[in-house]
């Protein structure tokens, strides 16, 4: 698709791997406090996160979350039973890719 509002600054990037890590509620907060440090980002808002707690397919069970920022937001997306996050993030400013991924990769101990 043609981009559609050049004079619209956004930057976005999913990031998916297994990871090596016990996730729990506490292990996102803090995956969303590192990486906005490190990509110089502020939140305005506390992360909203949801587990379904038994609720849905088996597979499916982690955490779902979103922080939002000053400008856009992180969504975090983990799979308990499989070790999988997929993270997005979409900013309306320009980030560095590989320090979002390397810290990432670092935080969940991913290959």
């Amino acid at each position: 698709m043609k981009n559609l509002a050049p004079n619209l600054t956004r930057q976005r990037l999913l990031i998916e791997g297994f990871y090596k890590i016990k996730v729990n509620r506490k292990t996102v907060e803090n995956y969303f406090r590192r990486l906005t440090k490190s990509l110089k980002l502020k939140a305005y808002g506390k992360p909203i996160i949801f587990s379904p707690g038994g609720i849905g397919k088996e597979e499916n069970q982690g955490y779902g979350a979103f922080v939002p920022l000053i400008d856009s937001g992180i969504a975090a997306y983990v799979w308990a039973n499989v070790k999988f996050f997929s993270i997005v993030i979409y900013i309306c400013k320009s980030f560095h890719k590989k320090t979002a991924v390397s810290e990432t990769k670092r935080f969940f101990k991913a290959d």
